[in-house]
């Protein structure tokens, strides 16, 4: 127990020191992006294989991302109090709603956001047409969030972090920061 409390408060305290405040421009290395490889060359050896995880939406019903699975994914790790994780909701509402009958499931995964009425209230004023997952029991988002760092050789450091699953589970790309509408259709468009 006294482990998962310091590891709830040091995941707590990256996460809010690594997102940026208002106005300030994003710093480099909040921009590192890992190229995502080809479709057609992927190998069975160098998949990232996506790990798997059941939170509480809104409504306290369990999501699962192997219910996902045949979709693509977008995976978003983020904070209602985080303005460079604010300036991504309306591309995602807006590629949501264009592609979402081609496969696309966007989730967004909170930190650090407050009890679920405040968060419902949050994505009612940002008209927010995708899934939200949250914690029920106080620490699940953070332990899927060290799943995910681990997942990929390096621990999550700053929000938003954004995964782009493949159909078959795989993260095939991987960007620390905020992105447009335009580059997320360009990188999910080659799965879709």
């Amino acid at each position: 127990m006294k482990k998962t409390l310091i590891f709830s408060v040091l995941s707590t305290f990256i996460i809010l020191s690594a997102c940026e405040v208002k106005g300030e421009k994003p710093s480099s290395k909040n921009n590192i992006e890992k190229p995502a490889p080809q479709p057609e060359k992927k190998s069975a050896q160098n998949q990232l294989k996506a790990p798997d995880f059941t939170l509480a939406d809104m409504d306290g019903n369990w999501v699962s991302l192997a219910d996902m699975r045949g979709k693509v994914v977008l995976l978003n790790f983020w904070g209602t109090w985080c303005p460079p994780c604010r300036k991504e909701i309306p591309d995602f509402i807006n590629l949501y709603e264009k592609h979402k009958d081609e496969g696309l499931e966007i989730v967004g995964i909170t930190l650090s956001s407050g009890d679920v009425g405040k968060i419902k209230k949050f994505m009612n004023d940002w008209k927010m047409n995708y899934t939200i997952l949250t914690d029920i029991k106080g620490n699940e988002t953070q332990m899927v969030t060290q799943k995910y760092g681990e997942a990929i050789g390096q621990p999550i450091s700053g929000i938003p972090t954004t995964f782009i699953i493949d159909r078959d589970g795989h993260i095939v790309k991987t960007y620390v920061g905020p992105r447009s509408e335009e580059i997320f259709y360009q990188d999910i468009q080659p799965y879709l």
